[in-house]
């Protein structure tokens, strides 16, 4: 006996699970509401898709999760960053990785991807179904799953739901219906809009090792390069921070303090040690055209200015109220956040299915017999850097076998 499988949503998660599916004989139908698929690998990482992260310890690489990290740890025991490189390697694609440990395919073109997937979909004899909506789902005898697709029912065997995140938990609502647990979708992996004329003046300026704390959040602090845009600011300790602190944040309307430091290099202490030591050094010559740190010249006129420390003064004068302004700037330069902009390539979605309601072994629902999830859609997401692409990998690997199996 063949097996009907349906996969929902044509994105990653929803092409692996098809793909492996098919793989194991499966008759499946690949059901996508618009005409296009695989849109977020053709965006990801600047047009290149961030495929995974080279965190290839599962433990590891489970913690990368703000959200599903214990159960992702039980998940990459059966399919992780390693199994994912050599999967797109044995098919022809080389993954690079980069310092920052993101991994990419040597193309740098995430059509790579895209058609590596498509092609290998193609082989298994995936069905793909453009413009095909799925409005309602109802079990039926046999433990078999009616869909209705484009106002018509159809009856599968199989159904794994891949429909990725949804920004409003009405969007969910058929789930919750048939007995799931939602947990309420907030933004994940957003930048933060900041309304200071001076700050959008450092338009295009990077730090590569920034800190970033949220002023009444313990927690919620994190380090890496920082992107100043007309906005507000960006690059991936904010995002990092964001993905972290989704919940919170969303709690607080996105309005809330940050506190920057603008290299994670010094303590207090030992930024006014290192202070003390160039006032000695630099004695009669100028702060401004004399920067003893490793910042943008940009950057540093705009702390001078900030802090209302003349051109001309030189560093011998410096005085101990300007030293201590000086040090709370590099270290704890304070902004208002009000909102948020949704960064594209990124962008993700915090909540989804609860995963209470998820063999993990399995990715079936534990409420309806033969329904399987992966990707997005679950109560999944992960920092930026590969790890949101690493899920659905994974999720998609497993519900596409579970899906796929004869049952005795």
């Amino acid at each position: 006996m063949q097996l009907k499988v349906a996969v929902i949503g044509g994105g990653a998660a929803g092409y692996f699970a098809a793909i492996k599916a098919a793989e194991n004989k499966a008759e499946v139908h690949l059901l996508e509401k618009t005409s296009k698929v695989l849109g977020k690998v053709k965006i990801s990482g600047g047009g290149r898709c961030n495929v995974t992260n080279a965190t290839f310890n599962p433990v590891q690489l489970s913690k990368n999760y703000p959200r599903g990290e214990k159960f992702l740890k039980k998940a990459f025991n059966v399919f992780n960053a390693e199994h994912t490189v050599k999967w797109f390697e044995d098919r022809g694609v080389k993954i690079k990785e980069e310092p920052d440990k993101r991994m990419f395919p040597e193309s740098n073109d995430s059509q790579t991807i895209i058609d590596c997937l498509q092609k290998e979909a193609f082989k298994c004899h995936v069905n793909l179904r453009l413009s095909s909506t799925v409005t309602g789902l109802t079990s039926k005898e046999g433990n078999k799953i009616g869909l209705v697709i484009n106002g018509i029912e159809e009856v599968f065997d199989r159904v794994i739901v891949c429909t990725g995140g949804q920004p409003k938990i009405e969007g969910l609502n058929w789930l919750s219906d048939l007995g799931h647990t939602i947990e309420r979708p907030v933004p994940s992996l957003f930048t933060f809009k900041i309304q200071d004329k001076k700050l959008a003046s450092l338009m295009g300026l990077s730090v590569p090792d920034a800190k970033i704390r949220v002023i009444g959040e313990k927690k919620l602090q994190e380090t890496g390069p920082l992107l100043v845009t007309h906005w507000g600011v960006s690059g991936p300790v904010v995002l990092r921070t964001s993905a972290w602190g989704a919940r919170a944040l969303s709690d607080k309307n996105y309005h809330f303090s940050i506190l920057i430091s603008w290299f994670n290099k010094y303590s207090d202490q030992d930024l006014r040690v290192f202070i003390q030591e160039q006032k000695e050094k630099l004695r009669k010559k100028q702060i401004k055209n004399n920067n003893p740190f490793t910042l943008p010249q940009r950057l540093w006129d705009y702390c001078l200015d900030k802090i209302g420390i003349p051109e001309s003064k030189m560093w011998l004068d410096l005085s101990k109220k300007e030293l201590n302004k000086l040090v709370e700037m590099l270290l704890s330069d304070e902004y208002e956040v009000k909102g948020t902009t949704k960064f594209k390539e990124e962008f993700v979605t915090c909540g989804g299915v609860s995963l209470t309601d998820i063999d993990v072994k399995t990715m079936q629902s534990k409420h309806i017999n033969n329904l399987y999830f992966a990707g997005e859609l679950m109560d999944i997401d992960g920092i930026t850097g590969g790890f949101n692409f690493q899920a659905a990998w994974t999720t998609g690997f497993i519900s596409g076998c579970s899906a796929s199996v004869l049952l005795e």
